[in-house]
């Protein structure tokens, strides 16, 4: 596969019919490894003005998504590989549902879509995540509200404390 490097965690395909291999897995669980965020992802569009984003993510098992929520548009999220909790929030911050999340033959729920605006996240549960995600383009990150009662990245002391309450009200349920 052919690609285009935009910056340290996302890359674009360049072909006219994408086509994704284990190989490509692989080189995108490599450079997630690498990465600060520990993430990467493979864009099967061609740039952030696309009218559909279809991407290959990778997420390590110590990525911190911070809550979000996306304005005029919709997320469908396919897990290929891996276990999550996907965690859904009302505005206030309250856990809604956890959701656990695996590889279709886990037996546990594979996909999500989500078409109104709900504070989401999800939580890795395995060494790492490869999951196919698309939304409506182009990419216009005034549209992403982050969650004003999550720790911003980077804030590891707020990400440690929010997720051990986050671990603790999963344990209650």
């Amino acid at each position: 596969m052919n690609y285009s490097k935009f910056n340290d965690e996302v890359l674009f395909a360049i072909d006219p019919v994408v086509k994704i291999s284990k190989e490509d897995i692989t080189h995108l669980k490599q450079l997630a490894e690498r990465t600060t965020r520990k993430r990467s992802r493979l864009c099967a569009h061609k740039d952030i003005r696309s009218p559909l984003h279809e991407m290959l993510i990778v997420h390590k098992q110590d990525t911190y998504v911070r809550p979000h929520k996306h304005l005029g548009k919709s997320e469908s999220f396919h897990l290929i590989d891996g276990e999550v909790l996907l965690l859904l929030f009302e505005d206030n911050g309250n856990l809604r549902e956890v959701i656990q999340m695996g590889d279709y033959n886990s037996g546990k729920i594979f996909y999500y879509r989500i078409d109104n605006p709900i504070f989401h996240s999800i939580v890795i549960k395995s060494e790492s995540t490869v999951f196919h995600e698309s939304t409506k383009g182009p990419f216009i990150r005034e549209n992403t509200i982050f969650a004003d009662w999550a720790p911003e990245e980077g804030d590891e002391k707020g990400i440690f404390q929010f997720m051990k309450r986050i671990n603790q009200k999963n344990l209650e349920r």
